[in-house]
C-alpha cells in the first residue's frame, strides 16, 4: 500500500504545504512510499511535489489519497474519480460574507468552495478537520466518518536566528505587540490597532504593533487600515507585507505580547507559534481558537479595546502573571508534539484499512 497526498497548490512557508510536507516525512520514515501531487507550486519546494496528472499511472485500490480540501481545482476532480481510499483533510474555507466589500471573485470562490464540500459526502471514506470545529463543520455538511487531525507542525525551525536587518530595525527598546496572519478581513486586523491605541496612549507610549502579513489582492482592506491608523493618529503601526520566513521569526523574536483579535479561524498556527516563542497570547475566542490554545494563554469573549489593553499592560509589569500565562501555553504545546499528532494519523489510516 502506497499513501499519497493531493493539493491543488504548494507554497513555501504556508502552514498547510508545511504541515504536507510534515505528513510525507512522517509516513516515509513509517516505510510507506508516499509523494505529493500538485498543480500550482512554489519553485522552493519543487523537490517534494509530483503534477497530479501522473498520479493515474499509479492509482490503485489498494492505496490511500489524503486530499488536503481547497476551493475546486482539476486537483480535486481527478480526486473525485480514481478508485483509491479516500481521506480528506479540511482546514476551512472562510465564509465568503466577509469579502463582499473587498475582494468580489474571492467572495464567489469562497461561496462555491463551501458548495463543492457537499460534493465529496459520499465519495471519501474518512474527512478529517484539523480541529474540532472544522470535524464538526464536516459532520454539518454530510459526512458520515469524521475525525480530527491536528496540523503537524515543525516548531523546531523557530529555533533559528531571525533577519539580522529586521532585528536591527526594530529592536529599539519599545514594547512590540504581534499579530500574524494574512491581511484579510475575518482577521480583524482593524480591532488589534483600536486596542493598540489604547494601550498605547493609556499605558505605554513606548509601544509598536507589527501586523505581519501579506495583504497582496486584499489593497482595499488594507488601505483601510492604514486610513484607521491616520485617524486614531497612532505612530509605530507596521503592516510588513509578504515575509520570508527569516524576517517572521525575527518579528517574533522581537514580540513581547502577541493578540489575536479573528472572528474566524479554523486552527490558527500562530498561536501555536507564538506558544513555542514564550510569547504570553491573548486571543479572541472565535472558531477554534480556543480549542487550539488548548488551555493556554488568555481566551477574551468580548472585545473592549481598553480592557484588552490594561491586560497587556498587566502582563507587562506582573512578572508572575507573566510567567504563570507561558507556563499554561507551554503545557498546552504538548498536544502538538510531533510524535502525538504522527500518532493520531496512524491511528486514522488504521481505522481506515479496518473498515
Amino acid at each position: 500500500m502506497e499513501i499519497h497526498q493531493f493539493a491543488a497548490t504548494l507554497t513555501f512557508g504556508d502552514a498547510i504545504s508545511d504541515e504536507m510536507i510534515e505528513i510525507q516525512r512522517a509516513l516515509r520514515e513509517y516505510g510507506y512510499r508516499s509523494d505529493i501531487f500538485i498543480k500550482y507550486f512554489d519553485p522552493r519546494v519543487a523537490g517534494y511535489i509530483r503534477d497530479f496528472r501522473e498520479y493515474e499511472k499509479i492509482s490503485s485500490k489498494d492505496n490511500i489519497v489524503i486530499f488536503h480540501f481547497s476551493i475546486g481545482s482539476p486537483v480535486s476532480k481527478l480526486f473525485y474519480r480514481i478508485p483509491d481510499k479516500k481521506i480528506m483533510i479540511y482546514h476551512n474555507i472562510t465564509p465568503h460574507q466577509y469579502f463582499i466589500d473587498y475582494h468580489r471573485i474571492l467572495t464567489k470562490e469562497c461561496f462555491k468552495g463551501r458548495l463543492e464540500l457537499q460534493r465529496f459526502t459520499d465519495k471519501v471514506d474518512l474527512a478529517l478537520g484539523d480541529s474540532e470545529f472544522n470535524r464538526r463543520e464536516l459532520e454539518e455538511s454530510g459526512y458520515r466518518k469524521t475525525g480530527v487531525l491536528p496540523l503537524l507542525l515543525d516548531l523546531a525551525k523557530f529555533d533559528k536566528k531571525g533577519d539580522p536587518v529586521i532585528s536591527r530595525i526594530f529592536d529599539n527598546g519599545k514594547k512590540t505587540l504581534l499579530f500574524v496572519g494574512r491581511v484579510i478581513p475575518n482577521k480583524k486586523f482593524e480591532d488589534v490597532i483600536k486596542t493598540f491605541y489604547y494601550y498605547k496612549k493609556y499605558f505605554n507610549p513606548r509601544s509598536q504593533l507589527i501586523l505581519a502579513g501579506d495583504y497582496r489582492s486584499m489593497e482595499r482592506y488594507y488601505f483601510g487600515l492604514m486610513n484607521l491608523a491616520s485617524k486614531l493618529n497612532i505612530k509605530d503601526v507596521y503592516i510588513t507585507g509578504r515575509l520570508e520566513f527569516s524576517e517572521l521569526l525575527a518579528y517574533y523574536n522581537l514580540a513581547d505580547i502577541y493578540l489575536s483579535m479573528s472572528e474566524h479561524e479554523g486552527f490558527g498556527v500562530p498561536l501555536v507559534e507564538a506558544f513555542y516563542k514564550r510569547i504570553p497570547v491573548i486571543a479572541f475566542a472565535a472558531g477554534a481558537v480556543e480549542e487550539t490554545l488548548n488551555g493556554g494563554g488568555i481566551i477574551i469573549r468580548h472585545k473592549e479595546y481598553h480592557k484588552i489593553a490594561a491586560l497587556i499592560d498587566r502582563i507587562d509589569h506582573d512578572s508572575g502573571f507573566r510567567e504563570k500565562v507561558i507556563a499554561s501555553q507551554l503545557k498546552a504545546l504538548k498536544k502538538y508534539k510531533r510524535e502525538n499528532v504522527s500518532k493520531i494519523l496512524f491511528e486514522h489510516i488504521r481505522s481506515l484499512n479496518n473498515s
